[in-house]
């Protein structure tokens, strides 16, 4: 029986940490001043939740708990420290006082008791989010540490999500943390000319790690929902907080209305499914009505809708269309060509070069196609030449589109895209 209870008590604190540790690990963090103290705090008091928490039931407010219980050990932390600095001191000579010696200025919580108000939680997490996102750490660092940190993955979970070595992962996140005390980054939301300008390196790691759950670029396995569903609960919780920041609701609403097509993107066995031949009955409505709100919420602050706001748009009329044939193609060139001018890329005049096809035939998208790969933007990735292949062959030049298909195969990663791509190449 204790064992069942011990295993009912560890599911309970694992789904706890899962939906609070945001709010506990940046609450703690602004109470010591220390990232690294806060998350060794939050460790030591999970593990003693279990064996409380098995004794005595679980409490009726477990994160204050957690949070109390972290809160005595960051003060005998830091009584320990103060004593054996003292002592160090001493040995010294009384020369000088010891330092924390992390690097970040770190605060004594006994001597800090204004800091804890759980009134500024939302504040808190956000100032989490912008910490773990900062500009002086590289792009998988943002993202590990924004994975571990704000959304509670372990690194175990991280590594699987993007196949990459745990040890990897681990050695992201510990120096990104090095990184962010070397640099001295003070725990709290930056100014708000400053926070508007780094809010969009903060959506780009969420856009990042949803983009690579909802389209896996390798191994096995097409679409990593999990992954794809931790970046919409973080956006989520980043659009509630910065409510007057169009392009958080823009990228909401873009990330619900594409993880509403993930019931019918795969099918029994895993395969991918094209757009074609999904069974839109299978579609998430829910998650488009959610989407197409946070899309109205985006327009509706009155600034034109940006990068992440007009690809939502644009999922939007795929949501409203019952059909390939029915969806508003030509309106999907004119948002495709909005988005090119605000946010340039290969990749957007490539997407561009898709919706004309359906518009204006494959031969007016071919050029548009071969223009790209003229200028070698997109040279080393599968999606030039799958697209062109497709595009050969609605023009019945079968032999060249055949080509393209197996060098798109070539240069895919993702096992089960090599498969689509390998069944058009077969047709041929």
């Amino acid at each position: 029986m204790p064992g069942a209870v011990s295993g009912a008590v560890r599911r309970a604190l694992e789904a706890v940490w899962r939906i609070e540790s945001p709010r506990i690990v940046s609450a703690l963090t602004r109470y010591t001043g220390s990232f690294d103290l806060a998350e060794d705090m939050a460790q030591e008091a999970l593990a003693e939740a279990l064996v409380a928490w098995t004794r005595d039931g679980k409490p009726e407010n477990p994160v204050g708990w957690i949070l109390a219980t972290a809160r005595r050990r960051a003060i005998d932390a830091f009584r320990r420290r103060r004593a054996l600095d003292a002592r160090y001191a001493a040995i010294a000579g009384g020369l000088r006082e010891g330092g924390s010696g992390s690097g970040a200025a770190v605060r004594n919580p006994a001597e800090a008791e204004d800091a804890w108000d759980p009134d500024r939680i939302d504040d808190d997490v956000l100032a989490l989010m912008f910490i773990a996102c900062h500009p002086v750490l590289s792009r998988d660092a943002r993202v590990a540490l924004t994975l571990r940190v704000v959304g509670g993955l372990a690194s175990e979970e991280i590594a699987r999500a993007f196949l990459v070595p745990v040890s990897t992962v681990q050695a992201r996140i510990t120096r990104a943390k090095k990184t962010l005390a070397a640099a001295r980054i003070p725990f709290g939301l930056p100014p708000a000319h400053e926070r508007h300008e780094r809010l969009g390196g903060v959506l780009n790691v969420l856009y990042v790690i949803f983009t690579e759950g909802s389209s896996a670029t390798s191994g096995d396995v097409l679409v990593r929902r999990d992954l794809a569903y931790e970046a919409v609960r973080l956006v989520r919780m980043l659009a509630a907080m910065a409510d007057g920041e169009p392009e958080a609701h823009g990228l909401l609403a873009l990330m619900e209305l594409t993880a509403a097509r993930f019931p019918a993107r795969t099918g029994p066995e895993g395969e991918a499914v094209l757009l074609e031949d999904q069974d839109r009955r299978r579609w998430d409505r829910s998650a488009i009505r959610r989407g197409l709100a946070a899309l109205e919420r985006a327009a509706a602050l009155g600034r034109g809708l940006g990068a992440y706001g007009l690809q939502a748009a644009i999922a939007a009329c795929h949501a409203a269309s019952p059909s390939v044939a029915e969806t508003d193609w030509t309106r999907i060139v004119l948002l495709y060509e909005a988005l090119g001018r605000v946010a340039p890329s290969p990749v957007v005049e490539l997407n561009r070069a898709v919706a004309v096809a359906m518009t204006s035939g494959p031969r007016e998208a071919l050029a548009v196609v071969d223009a790209l790969a003229d200028s070698r933007a997109l040279a080393g990735t599968h999606l030039l030449p799958s697209v062109r292949g497709e595009l050969l062959a609605r023009l019945g030049s079968s032999a060249e589109a055949r080509a393209e298909f197996e060098r798109a195969i070539r240069l895919c990663g993702n096992g089960r895209e090599r498969a689509v791509l390998a069944a058009k190449a077969a047709r041929l």
